[in-house]
């Protein structure tokens, strides 16, 4: 998917942030629909012309907002609308049925 990002480097707002709210109001608008893959770091990086960097710190952003989601060496992907972290067992508590083991 080609996403239309521009940056411009004489407004006061970081290139981190620019490209965060540009595509914040892509998943937003459903321009990116849920699922979709975003472009690579590397990929955006040389359409942007900007550092790598830039694009991951935007890329965290989102992923800390909940808009997006890391699928590993897949790639990242929009979440859905609904889309919280799946809830997972604590750290630390012990599952059903199981029993301690003596020392």
């Amino acid at each position: 998917m080609k996403t239309t990002i521009r940056v411009n480097r004489k407004r006061p707002e970081s290139l981190t942030k620019q490209i965060t709210d540009q595509l914040t109001a892509l998943i937003n608008s459903g321009a990116m629909a849920a699922g979709s893959f975003l472009p690579s770091e590397r990929e955006l990086a040389n359409q942007v012309k900007v550092a790598r960097n830039v694009v991951r710190g935007a890329y965290e952003n989102l992923m800390r907002g909940g808009k997006i989601q890391s699928e590993g060496r897949k790639g990242r992907t929009v979440r859905s609308a609904g889309g919280k972290k799946k809830a997972g067992a604590a750290k630390g508590t012990k599952k059903a049925g199981t029993k301690a083991r003596k020392k």
